[in-house]
C-alpha cells in the first residue's frame, strides 16, 4: 500500500528544511532579512506544491517500441523522456491570447479611436526621459533633412546669422557700433530690418547700382540665368543637327556623279519633258486623235451604242410571298380549278372574267399556226410548251423520273428502278432496293409551299406542243382539285376509291396544299392524323395484287418524310404501332418491309438509341436470329433484309451476328435460286466492306464464310474476302514481351547510419524523403493551427460569457437599486398617508 499524501507532504517540507526543529527568535530575525534564503524557501515549496499535482506533469503514455541506443537517447532527448507542463502551458497561452486576442476582440464593430504612436508611449522599459530625448533627436534630423531641398526658402536665411553678419573669425571685424552716436540707450530694442531692393524698383537709377557694392544674387535670379543658359545650349545643339542634315543632302546629292565616276560611265541625262496640247494625253487617245485607226473607233462606238439601245430594261417583278401566302394561293388555284371542272362536267359555259385570259392565250398561239391551241391550263394540266422545246424538265435526263419539288420532299432519296428486282408471280412481288450509303439528307426546319405539281410519266412522252387528250381524259382529268382531309385509313381508301394508284401522290399533294396548318390552325391536328393514316396506307399497297409500282410508293414515302418535320410524334407513333404489330406476329410481310424501308428514309439510323429506328433493328434482328430459311419466301425476305441491315448500319457500322448467321444458312441452302443466291454473296461482301476495321473481323468471316464461298464457286467474292482477313491479321498484332536485353539484379553496399534512431524515417530517395518530410510538416502544422483555433473559439466563448455575467450583474444591480428607491418612496409615501390618516381620525375622536 502506498504511503499516505499526508506524510509524503511532511517528510518533503522536512528534507527541504522548511520544517524542523524549533528555532529561535534571533534565527527567525535573521533569516527573515535573507532575501536569497526566502527565495529559496518559495521556489522549494512551489517545486513540493507541484510534484503533489499529478495533472501539472505530463509523461508519455506508451513506452518505447523497440530498445535502441544513439546519441539522442544518451544526451536524454528523445521524445520518450520529454515531460510536458499543460498548466503552464496552458497559463502561458492564456496571457497571451488575452493580449493579442482580447484587444482585437474589444476593438470588433467599432469605429474611430485615438491610437497613440508617440515614441516610447508604448515601450514600457524606456524612462520619461529617454522618451523625451528621442523625440526631440528624431525632431532634430527631420528638419535638418527636409530644408536641404526646398526651394521657396531663400539661402540668405540659411547663410547670414546676427543681422547678416557672418561669424568668420578670419575676416576683420567692425566694433563701430552706430547706435551709441545717438544716445540711444534702449539697446535692447530690435533694429528695423534693411529691405532689400528689387531690380526694376522704382526710383532706382544705374548710378545708385554703380554706386552700391556688389550684392549676392537672389534665387530667382539664379534660376532665370540657369534657364537662359539651357535654352542657349539647345538652340546650339539645334543649329548644329541643322547644319549637319544640310551637309548630309549636299553630299547625297553628288553621290551619284562620284558613282558613276568610279564605275568608269556617266549617267545619261534625263529625257524633256513632251509640251503641247497633247503632252499630258494618253497615248492611245491621242494617236486616236490624230487620225490613226479613227474608223476602227467609231465602228466600236457605233457597235457599242447598239447593244445599249437593244438591252430591254429590267421589268418589276412580283414581291416575293410568305409561306402563308403562297399556300393560301395554291389552296385557291385548286378551289378554282375545281369550280371550272365542275362547269365543265355540267355543261356550262365560261364567264365573262375568264374570256380575256382565253384571248390572250389565243394571241400567243398566233405564231405558229400548225400547232393546236393548248387548254392544258385549263383542265389543270402541265403546260406542254416550254422554253426548251420538250416535256422533258432541265436536269431530268430519265423519261421514267418524276419532277417533283424540291422544297415538298426531300432531293436526297432520288428513285432508282434499276435497284428494285420483280420477285416470282407466285410468291408476289417484293421491293429490293440498295440506294447510296454515302448520300447524306439535307433536312430543312419548317414546311414549305407546295406550289408546282407532279408530272406524270405519260405526260412527260408526249410530243412536244401537242396534248394527248386520250391519256388526260383516261388520267388525271378525272381527279377533283379539292378533296376531304382523311382521318385515318378506312377515310383514306374511301378517298382512293375513284382514283388509280399511278394518280395518289397527286391527290396526297393537293390535301397537303388544301389543308396547310397555316391556312388554318385545325389543319395541324387534322394533317396529324392524315400523316398517319398515310404510313397505314404505304402498307396497304403493298399488300395489295397486283402490286402497285415501286416509284408510287416511294413518292409517298417522301410526302412522309416531309411530313415528319412537322408531324413528328403523329408518324412515329404509326411506325411504332406497326412494329409492336411485327413483334407480336412474329412474321414480315412485303407491307412490313416498306415500313422498314420507309423508317430507314426518314429517320437517322446512326443514332445510338432512337425511338423509331432501334425497335426497328431489333424487329429485323429477332426475326434473324430465330428463324430459318425454309422457304422460297424466306430466303427473298431475308435477303432483303440483309440488304437493309447494311442500309442501317452504313454509318454506325455496328456488328449485326443475327445477320451473319441467317446469311451463311441461305447460301447453305440447297434450293436457292442464282438471282436470290448473287444477292446473298453481295450482302456478304457489304458485311465484310462494312466490319474490315473490327477487331473481330477474322472470327466473323474465317473460316465458315470462306468455306461457304469456296463452296459455292464465288470466286472474286472468295478473293476478296481472303485479301480482308489478310490484312486485318497483320493490322492485329499479338501480344508478346518487350524484346529487350536481360538486366542484372541491381546490387548496392549496404549503408550504415551511425545515428541510427528507430523513430526515424529513412529514405534512400532524397526526393522522396524530402515529400515526406513536407507532407509530415503540414500535417503537424494543419493539427497545430487546428488546436490553436479550438482554443482561440474556447477562450472567445469564456470571454463573451464573462461580459455577458457581468452586464446581468451590473443590470441586475440596477434593477435592484431601482427597486429598492421605488420601495423606499412607496413607504415614505405610505408612512405619510398613514400619519395624516391617523391625525385625522385624532381630530374626529377629539370633537
Amino acid at each position: 500500500m502506498p504511503p499516505s499524501q499526508l506524510k509524503r507532504l511532511k517528510a518533503s517540507l522536512r528534507e527541504q528544511g522548511i520544517t524542523g526543529p524549533q528555532k529561535s527568535k534571533k534565527e527567525k530575525k535573521r533569516q527573515g532579512h535573507n532575501a536569497d534564503k526566502r527565495a529559496q524557501r518559495n521556489a522549494a515549496l512551489e517545486g513540493i506544491r507541484e510534484s503533489f499535482n499529478p495533472f501539472e506533469v505530463k509523461t508519455a503514455s506508451r513506452p518505447d517500441k523497440f530498445e535502441s541506443t544513439s546519441f539522442q537517447n544518451a544526451r536524454n532527448k528523445s521524445a520518450k523522456n520529454l515531460v510536458a507542463r499543460p498548466g503552464v502551458t496552458k497559463s502561458l497561452g492564456e496571457e497571451a491570447r488575452r493580449k493579442a486576442l482580447l484587444p482585437e476582440m474589444n476593438k470588433r464593430n467599432k469605429v474611430g479611436g485615438i491610437i497613440d504612436r508617440r515614441i516610447g508611449e508604448n515601450d514600457p522599459t524606456m524612462t520619461p526621459e529617454e522618451r523625451m530625448l528621442e523625440r526631440f533627436t528624431r525632431e532634430k534630423s527631420r528638419n535638418k533633412g527636409a530644408s536641404i531641398f526646398n526651394l521657396e526658402e531663400d539661402e540668405e536665411e540659411m547663410q547670414l546669422t546676427h543681422a547678416g553678419q557672418t561669424l568668420d573669425l578670419d575676416g576683420e571685424q567692425d566694433d563701430f557700433d552706430a547706435g551709441s552716436l545717438a544716445g540711444d540707450d534702449s539697446g535692447d530694442e530690435a533694429r528695423p530690418a534693411k529691405r532689400r531692393r528689387e531690380p526694376g524698383e522704382e526710383g532706382e537709377t544705374d548710378e545708385e547700382e554703380g554706386d552700391q557694392p556688389e550684392r549676392k544674387k537672389s534665387k530667382a535670379e539664379v534660376m532665370k540665368e540657369v534657364i537662359a543658359k539651357s535654352k542657349l545650349h539647345k538652340f546650339e545643339r539645334q543649329q548644329a543637327k541643322e547644319d549637319d542634315y544640310e551637309l548630309r543632302e549636299e553630299l547625297d546629292q553628288g553621290l551619284g556623279d562620284m558613282l558613276a565616276l568610279l564605275r568608269g560611265h556617266k549617267r545619261p541625262p534625263p529625257a524633256a519633258e513632251t509640251s503641247g496640247a497633247m503632252g499630258d494625253m494618253n497615248p492611245e487617245r491621242a494617236a486616236m486623235m490624230s487620225g490613226e485607226d479613227k474608223k476602227k473607233a467609231e465602228k466600236e462606238y457605233d457597235k457599242r451604242l447598239l447593244e445599249m439601245k437593244l438591252d430591254r430594261r429590267a421589268a418589276p417583278t412580283t414581291r416575293t410571298k410568305t409561306d402563308e401566302e403562297k399556300a393560301a394561293d395554291e389552296a385557291e388555284r385548286l378551289k378554282e380549278l375545281e369550280e371550272k371542272r365542275q362547269r365543265r362536267m355540267r355543261g356550262e359555259e365560261e364567264s365573262e372574267d375568264e374570256q380575256p385570259q382565253q384571248k390572250s392565250a389565243d394571241v400567243e398561239m398566233e405564231d405558229d399556226e400548225d400547232a393546236l391551241p393548248d387548254d392544258a391550263a385549263e383542265f389543270g394540266f402541265t403546260d406542254t410548251h416550254n422554253q426548251h422545246g420538250t416535256l422533258r424538265p432541265p436536269g431530268i435526263d430519265d423519261e421514267d423520273d418524276f419532277e417533283i419539288d424540291a422544297d415538298l420532299v426531300d432531293s436526297g432519296s432520288d428513285v432508282d428502278e434499276n435497284e428494285y428486282e420483280d420477285e416470282d408471280e407466285e410468291n408476289g412481288s417484293e421491293a429490293e432496293s440498295s440506294e447510296d450509303e454515302d448520300n447524306m439528307q439535307h433536312e430543312e426546319d419548317e414546311e414549305d409551299e407546295f406550289v408546282r405539281g407532279i408530272l406524270d410519266k405519260d405526260e412527260k412522252k408526249a410530243t412536244p406542243g401537242v396534248l394527248d387528250l386520250t391519256k388526260a381524259v383516261d388520267g388525271t382529268s378525272k381527279l377533283a382539285y379539292t378533296y376531304k382531309c382523311p382521318q385515318s385509313h378506312e377515310e383514306l381508301l374511301e378517298v382512293f376509291k375513284n382514283v388509280t394508284v399511278k394518280d395518289t401522290p397527286t391527290v396526297v399533294q393537293r390535301i397537303r396544299a388544301l389543308y396547310h396548318p397555316q391556312l388554318n390552325a385545325d389543319n395541324k391536328a387534322k394533317m396529324a392524323d392524315f400523316s398517319g393514316a398515310l404510313v397505314d396506307h404505304i402498307s396497304y399497297l403493298a399488300l395489295q395484287k397486283p402490286s402497285p409500282p415501286l416509284a408510287t410508293i416511294e413518292t409517298l414515302i417522301r410526302h412522309l418524310h416531309s411530313l415528319s418535320r412537322t408531324f413528328a410524334l403523329g408518324i412515329a407513333t404509326a411506325f411504332r404501332r406497326h412494329l409492336e404489330k411485327m413483334h407480336e406476329e412474329a412474321t414480315i410481310t412485303p407491307g412490313d418491309l416498306v415500313i422498314l424501308t420507309a423508317i430507314s428514309t426518314i429517320y437517322p439510323t446512326s443514332d445510338h438509341f432512337h425511338q423509331v429506328v432501334t425497335p426497328a433493328i431489333t424487329v429485323m434482328a429477332r426475326w434473324m436470329g430465330l428463324g430459318t430459311p425454309q422457304t422460297q419466301q424466306d430466303l427473298v425476305t431475308g435477303a432483303y433484309l440483309g440488304a437493309l441491315c447494311l442500309k442501317y448500319q452504313a454509318l454506325a457500322k455496328r456488328y449485326m451476328p443475327e445477320l451473319v448467321r441467317f446469311t451463311l444458312l441461305a447460301l447453305k441452302h440447297t434450293e436457292l435460286p442464282a438471282d436470290t443466291k448473287q444477292a446473298y454473296v453481295n450482302n456478304l461482301t457489304g458485311m465484310a466492306e462494312l466490319w474490315t476495321g473490327k477487331a473481330a473481323f477474322i472470327e466473323i468471316f474465317t473460316p465458315e464464310a470462306l468455306g461457304v464461298l469456296k463452296d459455292l464457286k464465288q470466286i472474286k467474292a472468295l478473293r476478296q474476302l481472303q485479301i480482308q482477313a489478310k490484312q486485318a491479321r497483320l493490322a492485329r498484332r499479338p501480344q508478346e514481351l518487350h524484346h529487350h536485353r536481360p538486366q542484372a539484379i541491381k546490387t548496392s553496399v549496404p549503408k550504415f547510419e551511425e545515428g541510427f534512431n528507430p523513430d526515424k524515417h529513412y529514405d534512400p530517395d532524397a526526393a522522396r524523403r524530402e515529400a515526406s518530410k513536407l507532407r509530415a510538416e503540414v500535417r503537424r502544422e494543419k493539427k497545430g493551427a487546428m488546436r490553436e483555433l479550438r482554443k482561440d473559439a474556447s477562450f472567445v466563448a469564456r470571454e463573451r460569457l464573462r461580459e455577458k455575467k457581468e452586464r446581468d450583474a451590473a443590470y441586475e444591480a440596477k434593477y435592484r437599486k431601482l427597486v429598492q428607491e421605488i420601495q423606499s418612496e412607496e413607504g415614505a409615501q405610505k408612512n405619510a398617508y398613514e400619519r395624516e390618516r391617523n391625525a385625522r381620525k385624532g381630530k374626529k375622536g377629539g370633537r
